[in-house]
């Protein structure tokens, strides 16, 4: 009698979608962001009991409740701690943080910046609609200068936060950009994000169509996105155009548009390198300041990526290294060096 062993089928994105109801505003980004998560954690050869999504507060933070993995709809802002506790407790987890403009760059900033330093193995996902969704339009961190919002009626004086140049300044050593109604490259770049050892930051342009739609519109729609949108490929030029009949080369170190049919060729154009964090820097930067004569497409895809030790892995070397050292004696720890008794 021979032994047959039973295969499991491939895992699905029906497996990863949940038996409750979306219930995100009809035609939001959201929809598609969750679609491609679903399609691409089937692809990761990971345990789907290993998968865990953390998420603050606003309406990117309902992700959990759709997703058919453990996971937790924490407080505002304090996913990326929660998240960090959890890496730190349990490393073999593969885990996700979902959270939105305000609530990973306002209430929870300082949250963001510490963990994208430690380096925590864990993978954000920022959901950047330029507005506060769940509380009904108010301004957000990354709102335009004079954005005129229910809490800003003649105007937000505010300066918006740039996400990605706040994850390379805070050494993050996994820093992208994508959108939702691109969805290959946004597959794409949830794929690297996966892959990398380390706190991968993705930025994913998410249209409010509620409360700011439109916001995006000039690099998605197909009559303006192939002139206003350059996508970074690693080793290539940088170029753009309905048949990328431009590129940018650096002139020192300031980035300028230059024309291929017009004297200049794909040679004379900034070849990517995702390990040049210089560069990566004025990458993020070409974000400022649209409207000025030198005009520049904003940059999509992988701005930097580095190898950079894991808190979480340092930390369990350290464990076993305190342990190689001197047994733990629980007792002695809790008694302390000094003792008193009182009668």
């Amino acid at each position: 009698m021979s032994d047959t062993t039973t295969v499991p089928a491939p895992l699905t994105a029906k497996d990863f979608s949940s038996d409750q109801e979306v219930r995100w505003c009809p035609g939001c980004g959201d929809y598609s962001i969750l679609a491609q998560v679903q399609k691409v954690m089937p692809t990761l050869g990971i345990p789907k009991e290993n998968f865990v999504i953390i998420s603050g507060i606003g309406c990117s933070s309902r992700f959990p409740y759709y997703m058919n993995t453990y996971g937790m709809h924490s407080i505002h802002g304090r996913a990326t701690a929660i998240a960090s506790g959890l890496k730190a407790a349990r490393p073999e987890l593969s885990v996700w943080i979902v959270t939105g403009d305000g609530d990973s760059l306002s209430i929870g900033g300082n949250h963001t910046i510490h963990l994208l330093r430690r380096n925590f193995d864990v993978n954000i996902l920022l959901f950047n609609n330029q507005i506060y969704g769940l509380t009904k339009g108010q301004y957000s961190p990354t709102s335009e200068e004079h954005k005129v919002t229910k809490s800003s009626p003649m105007g937000s004086l505010d300066h918006p936060f740039n996400p990605a140049a706040l994850a390379l300044g805070a050494d993050g050593s996994f820093v992208a950009r994508t959108m939702d109604r691109d969805p290959k490259h946004l597959q794409a770049m949830l794929l690297r994000a996966s892959q990398h050892k380390g706190a991968s930051f993705l930025e994913i342009y998410q249209n409010c169509n509620i409360f700011n739609d439109g916001a995006f519109e000039i690099f998605t729609e197909k009559g303006s996105k192939p002139q206003e949108t350059v996508f970074l490929e690693q080793g290539q030029p940088l170029l753009f155009g309905a048949n990328k009949e431009k590129g940018i080369k650096l002139d020192g170190l300031k980035p300028v548009v230059v024309d291929l049919n017009n004297g200049h060729s794909a040679d004379d154009c900034w070849i990517h390198d995702e390990r040049d964090i210089y560069k990566a820097q004025i990458l993020t930067r070409i974000f400022d300041n649209p409207t000025s004569e030198n005009h520049l497409p904003r940059p999509f895809g992988v701005f930097y990526e580095t190898d950079r030790m894991c808190y979480d892995d340092a930390m369990t070397m350290q464990i076993e290294e305190a342990k190689a050292k001197k047994p733990a004696d629980l007792d002695k720890l809790l008694r302390g060096n000094e003792t008193w008794t009182i009668n």
